[in-house]
Protein backbone atom coordinates (compact mmCIF):
# COMPACT_ATOMS: atom_id res chain seq x y z
CA UNK A 1 0.00 0.00 0.00
CA UNK A 2 1.22 3.58 -0.98
CA UNK A 3 2.00 5.78 1.44
CA UNK A 4 0.23 8.28 0.40
CA UNK A 5 -3.05 5.89 -0.02
CA UNK A 6 -2.58 5.14 3.91
CA UNK A 7 -2.43 9.51 4.85
CA UNK A 8 -5.73 9.37 2.84
CA UNK A 9 -7.42 6.41 4.93
CA UNK A 10 -6.22 8.10 8.21
CA UNK A 11 -7.42 11.24 7.33
CA UNK A 12 -10.67 9.58 6.58
CA UNK A 13 -10.67 8.43 10.61
CA UNK A 14 -10.42 11.60 11.79
CA UNK A 15 -12.64 12.98 9.61
CA UNK A 16 -15.29 10.37 10.80
CA UNK A 17 -14.17 11.28 14.23
CA UNK A 18 -14.67 14.81 14.27
CA UNK A 19 -18.08 14.61 12.44
CA UNK A 20 -20.16 12.33 14.84
CA UNK A 21 -20.92 13.49 17.94
CA UNK A 22 -20.51 11.14 20.74
CA UNK A 23 -19.43 8.36 19.05
CA UNK A 24 -17.23 5.53 18.48
CA UNK A 25 -15.36 3.88 15.82
CA UNK A 26 -15.23 -0.18 16.51
CA UNK A 27 -13.82 -2.75 13.99
CA UNK A 28 -14.91 -0.36 11.41
CA UNK A 29 -18.48 0.13 13.13
CA UNK A 30 -19.47 3.29 14.33
CA UNK A 31 -21.10 3.09 18.45
CA UNK A 32 -22.65 6.19 19.50
CA UNK A 33 -22.67 6.75 23.35
CA UNK A 34 -24.77 9.35 25.65
CA UNK A 35 -22.99 12.24 25.88
CA UNK A 36 -26.05 14.57 27.48
CA UNK A 37 -25.53 15.77 30.84
CA UNK A 38 -28.63 15.02 33.27
CA UNK A 39 -30.98 17.40 35.01
CA UNK A 40 -29.24 19.29 36.92
CA UNK A 41 -31.00 19.18 40.23
CA UNK A 42 -33.67 22.07 41.57
CA UNK A 43 -30.90 23.30 44.49
CA UNK A 44 -32.84 25.94 46.83
CA UNK A 45 -32.06 27.72 49.64
CA UNK A 46 -28.42 28.17 49.18
CA UNK A 47 -26.61 28.79 52.19
CA UNK A 48 -29.26 28.12 54.52
CA UNK A 49 -28.86 25.77 57.84
CA UNK A 50 -31.13 23.04 58.47
CA UNK A 51 -32.24 22.18 62.17
CA UNK A 52 -35.25 20.19 63.88
CA UNK A 53 -38.52 20.84 65.19
CA UNK A 54 -38.85 18.98 68.23
CA UNK A 55 -42.40 17.45 66.73
CA UNK A 56 -43.11 13.59 66.56
CA UNK A 57 -44.47 11.78 63.99
CA UNK A 58 -43.33 10.12 60.69
CA UNK A 59 -41.04 11.93 58.68
CA UNK A 60 -42.05 15.21 57.38
CA UNK A 61 -40.68 19.33 56.53
CA UNK A 62 -42.44 22.60 57.42
CA UNK A 63 -41.45 25.69 55.75
CA UNK A 64 -41.55 29.15 55.42
CA UNK A 65 -40.53 29.01 51.23
CA UNK A 66 -42.64 26.18 49.59
CA UNK A 67 -46.24 25.35 49.94
CA UNK A 68 -47.76 21.90 51.77
CA UNK A 69 -47.00 19.07 49.79
CA UNK A 70 -43.85 20.62 48.20
CA UNK A 71 -41.40 17.49 48.10
CA UNK A 72 -37.76 18.69 49.26
CA UNK A 73 -34.30 16.02 49.36
CA UNK A 74 -32.11 17.71 52.30
CA UNK A 75 -28.46 16.17 52.54
CA UNK A 76 -25.77 17.06 55.22
CA UNK A 77 -22.89 17.34 53.07
CA UNK A 78 -20.41 17.07 56.19
CA UNK A 79 -21.60 12.77 56.55
CA UNK A 80 -23.56 12.34 52.88
CA UNK A 81 -26.61 11.42 54.28
CA UNK A 82 -30.02 12.18 52.70
CA UNK A 83 -33.99 12.51 53.27
CA UNK A 84 -36.61 13.46 51.31
CA UNK A 85 -39.62 14.42 52.43
CA UNK A 86 -42.81 16.44 51.89
CA UNK A 87 -43.74 19.91 53.85
CA UNK A 88 -47.14 19.58 55.58
CA UNK A 89 -47.16 22.52 57.27
CA UNK A 90 -45.73 26.22 58.13
CA UNK A 91 -42.46 27.09 59.79
CA UNK A 92 -39.70 30.46 59.51
CA UNK A 93 -36.96 28.39 57.51
CA UNK A 94 -36.42 27.42 54.61
CA UNK A 95 -36.69 23.45 55.38
CA UNK A 96 -37.77 22.47 59.34
CA UNK A 97 -37.39 18.64 59.61
CA UNK A 98 -39.60 16.87 62.67
CA UNK A 99 -37.59 14.43 64.59
CA UNK A 100 -37.87 11.51 62.47
CA UNK A 101 -36.85 13.19 59.33
CA UNK A 102 -34.08 14.83 61.11
CA UNK A 103 -32.62 11.31 62.61
CA UNK A 104 -32.02 10.37 59.21
CA UNK A 105 -29.54 13.13 58.34
CA UNK A 106 -27.93 14.15 61.67
CA UNK A 107 -24.51 13.36 62.93
CA UNK A 108 -24.56 12.48 66.98
CA UNK A 109 -25.06 15.40 69.76
CA UNK A 110 -25.94 18.24 66.60
CA UNK A 111 -29.07 19.60 66.34
CA UNK A 112 -28.05 21.95 63.21
CA UNK A 113 -26.71 21.33 59.86
CA UNK A 114 -24.89 24.15 59.03
CA UNK A 115 -23.42 22.25 55.70
CA UNK A 116 -26.66 21.49 53.99
CA UNK A 117 -27.82 20.74 49.93
CA UNK A 118 -31.51 21.44 49.92
CA UNK A 119 -33.26 20.31 46.60
CA UNK A 120 -36.53 20.77 45.35
CA UNK A 121 -37.64 17.13 43.94
CA UNK A 122 -41.06 17.39 43.62
CA UNK A 123 -44.68 19.74 44.01
CA UNK A 124 -45.56 23.09 42.48
CA UNK A 125 -42.95 26.32 42.46
CA UNK A 126 -43.15 28.04 45.79
CA UNK A 127 -45.38 31.16 45.30
CA UNK A 128 -43.68 34.42 45.95
CA UNK A 129 -45.96 35.19 49.23
CA UNK A 130 -45.19 31.87 50.61
CA UNK A 131 -43.28 33.18 53.63
CA UNK A 132 -45.55 35.75 54.76
CA UNK A 133 -48.82 33.11 53.57
CA UNK A 134 -47.05 30.50 55.68
CA UNK A 135 -47.17 33.00 59.42
CA UNK A 136 -50.81 34.91 58.60
CA UNK A 137 -51.93 32.72 61.46
CA UNK A 138 -49.52 33.82 63.79
CA UNK A 139 -49.24 37.62 62.51
CA UNK A 140 -51.60 39.20 64.66
CA UNK A 141 -50.15 37.61 67.90
CA UNK A 142 -46.42 38.59 66.72
CA UNK A 143 -47.27 41.72 65.87
CA UNK A 144 -49.78 42.21 69.06
CA UNK A 145 -49.33 41.87 72.79
CA UNK A 146 -51.88 38.73 72.85
CA UNK A 147 -50.27 35.79 74.18
CA UNK A 148 -52.64 32.34 74.61
CA UNK A 149 -55.39 32.06 77.22
CA UNK A 150 -54.55 33.41 80.78
CA UNK A 151 -50.56 34.14 79.81
CA UNK A 152 -49.95 38.10 80.03
CA UNK A 153 -47.86 39.26 77.46
CA UNK A 154 -45.99 43.03 77.78
CA UNK A 155 -46.43 45.03 74.50
CA UNK A 156 -43.91 45.53 72.33
CA UNK A 157 -41.06 47.89 72.93
CA UNK A 158 -38.56 47.17 69.66
CA UNK A 159 -38.87 46.87 66.24
CA UNK A 160 -41.13 44.20 65.63
CA UNK A 161 -39.57 41.64 62.95
CA UNK A 162 -40.13 38.58 60.74
CA UNK A 163 -43.57 38.44 61.82
CA UNK A 164 -45.19 35.07 61.78
CA UNK A 165 -42.01 33.20 61.96
CA UNK A 166 -41.24 30.46 64.19
CA UNK A 167 -38.38 30.27 66.48
CA UNK A 168 -36.57 26.98 67.07
CA UNK A 169 -32.69 25.78 68.48
CA UNK A 170 -29.97 25.55 67.25
CA UNK A 171 -28.38 22.27 69.59
CA UNK A 172 -25.37 24.43 70.20
CA UNK A 173 -23.61 25.28 73.53
CA UNK A 174 -22.10 28.31 74.99
CA UNK A 175 -23.51 31.65 76.41
CA UNK A 176 -27.02 32.62 75.33
CA UNK A 177 -26.78 33.88 71.54
CA UNK A 178 -28.67 33.76 68.10
CA UNK A 179 -27.98 33.29 64.50
CA UNK A 180 -29.80 34.91 61.49
CA UNK A 181 -30.08 34.50 58.15
CA UNK A 182 -32.04 37.69 58.38
CA UNK A 183 -29.76 40.04 60.47
CA UNK A 184 -26.19 40.85 60.48
CA UNK A 185 -23.50 39.83 64.00
CA UNK A 186 -23.74 42.36 66.71
CA UNK A 187 -27.84 42.76 66.10
CA UNK A 188 -29.57 42.39 69.28
CA UNK A 189 -33.21 40.25 68.93
CA UNK A 190 -35.80 39.99 71.63
CA UNK A 191 -37.71 37.09 71.14
CA UNK A 192 -40.95 36.50 73.59
CA UNK A 193 -42.56 32.96 73.17
CA UNK A 194 -46.80 34.39 73.09
CA UNK A 195 -47.76 31.01 74.64
CA UNK A 196 -45.74 31.55 78.36
CA UNK A 197 -44.61 35.19 78.17
CA UNK A 198 -41.27 34.19 78.53
CA UNK A 199 -37.99 36.41 77.02
CA UNK A 200 -35.01 36.68 76.12
CA UNK A 201 -32.60 38.99 74.33
CA UNK A 202 -29.45 37.77 72.46
CA UNK A 203 -26.95 38.56 70.21
CA UNK A 204 -26.54 37.37 66.73
CA UNK A 205 -23.08 35.63 66.70
CA UNK A 206 -23.09 34.02 63.07
CA UNK A 207 -25.52 33.38 60.37
CA UNK A 208 -28.33 30.29 59.93
CA UNK A 209 -31.06 30.19 58.01
CA UNK A 210 -34.00 31.12 59.64
CA UNK A 211 -34.71 34.88 60.72
CA UNK A 212 -33.82 34.33 64.19
CA UNK A 213 -31.94 30.39 65.81
CA UNK A 214 -31.47 30.36 69.34
CA UNK A 215 -28.72 28.40 70.75
CA UNK A 216 -29.23 25.73 73.75
CA UNK A 217 -28.80 28.00 76.76
CA UNK A 218 -31.03 31.09 75.29
CA UNK A 219 -33.88 28.61 74.30
CA UNK A 220 -34.20 27.20 77.57
CA UNK A 221 -34.83 30.87 78.48
CA UNK A 222 -38.41 30.68 76.57
CA UNK A 223 -39.36 27.39 76.02
CA UNK A 224 -42.20 25.07 77.01
CA UNK A 225 -41.57 21.66 78.49
CA UNK A 226 -40.60 18.98 75.79
CA UNK A 227 -41.17 21.53 72.94
CA UNK A 228 -37.90 22.60 70.81
CA UNK A 229 -40.10 25.32 68.57
CA UNK A 230 -41.88 28.04 69.25
CA UNK A 231 -44.85 28.95 66.44
CA UNK A 232 -45.97 31.83 68.13
CA UNK A 233 -43.32 33.91 68.38
CA UNK A 234 -42.35 37.84 68.82
CA UNK A 235 -39.45 39.12 67.82
CA UNK A 236 -38.10 42.61 67.97
CA UNK A 237 -34.80 44.34 66.86
CA UNK A 238 -33.69 46.13 70.32
CA UNK A 239 -29.78 47.28 69.00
Amino acid sequence: MSMSRKRTMSLKKKVVLSVVTGAMVTGGAIVTMATGNAAAPDVVCPGSTVTLSGEGGAPAASSGTFPVGTKLKVTNLDNGQSTTVAVNGPSGSCVLLNNAAFEKVQEPGKNLIRRARIERVGGGDAPAGAAGAAGAAGAAGANGAAGAAGVQVPPATGDVVCPGSTVTLSGEGGAPAASSGTFPVGTKLKVTNLDNGQSTTVAVNGPSGSCVLLNNAAFDKVREPGKNLIRRARIERVG
